[in-house]
């Protein structure tokens, strides 16, 4: 059963808003950055009035915290549904297959700005501190474990390939390609692949 069967229908709709918001959060975010998005912007995206918009989250900030948190929880359960048989190279790749998809659909990066601002503000909020170090603990079993039976390179430090995988979820190519180029978003996601684990030598 899911969530919405256990919820009456004025809490369903409740949630529906709520995840409505929070798609209209994560395009405004991607478009305008979050120094200029406003709860303006939102509330006219979604074609409700601010006053509601605030029914549902008190501040710019806690807003585009819940956001984030959706983006996190959405990677640790598709991490949680991957086959197990797969190597840890195999799963680092579908991961982050995963999120570039997310990100052509209009998404956002896990790493969402380079801001000390927005850092700040994320840093102090204790839910999604707490899902980042779950996502990040899984990740970087995984590194470990590529690096222990050869698939990467074992001579790197983890944490070059821990955050260098990261940033590739940000990679501006993304936007760039998609925008400028003829390509796919399909052809993106696996030249994109391609680069992060292969680099720019030939496929062998």
């Amino acid at each position: 059963m899911s969530i919405f069967g256990k919820l009456s229908f004025k809490d369903q709709a409740f949630k529906l808003r709520e995840n409505a918001i929070l798609d209209a959060a994560t395009s405004v975010l991607g478009a305008k950055g979050y120094d200029l998005m406003t709860m303006d912007d939102v509330a006219g995206a979604v074609g409700i009035s601010k006053p509601s918009l605030y029914k549902h989250f008190k501040s710019k900030e806690d807003l585009v915290g819940e956001a984030l948190i959706r983006l996190i929880d959405g990677a640790v359960d598709y991490l949680a549904q991957l086959d197990d048989a797969l190597s840890p190279k195999s799963k680092l790749a579908a991961l982050l297959e995963w999120a570039l998809r997310v990100r052509l659909d209009g998404g956002l990066p896990f790493l969402p700005s380079t801001s000390a601002h927005v850092r700040d503000m994320l840093m102090r909020n204790l839910k999604y501190v707490t899902r980042v170090l779950k996502l990040n603990g899984q990740i970087e079993k995984l590194v470990l474990a590529a690096q222990k039976n050869g698939e990467l390179d074992a001579a790197l430090p983890s944490d070059v390939i821990l955050f260098s995988y990261y940033a590739r979820t940000c990679d501006p190519a993304v936007e760039y390609l998609q925008r400028f180029s003829k390509m796919s978003n399909e052809d993106i996601v696996q030249h994109m692949l391609q680069v992060a684990f292969e680099g720019f030598h030939p496929a062998r």
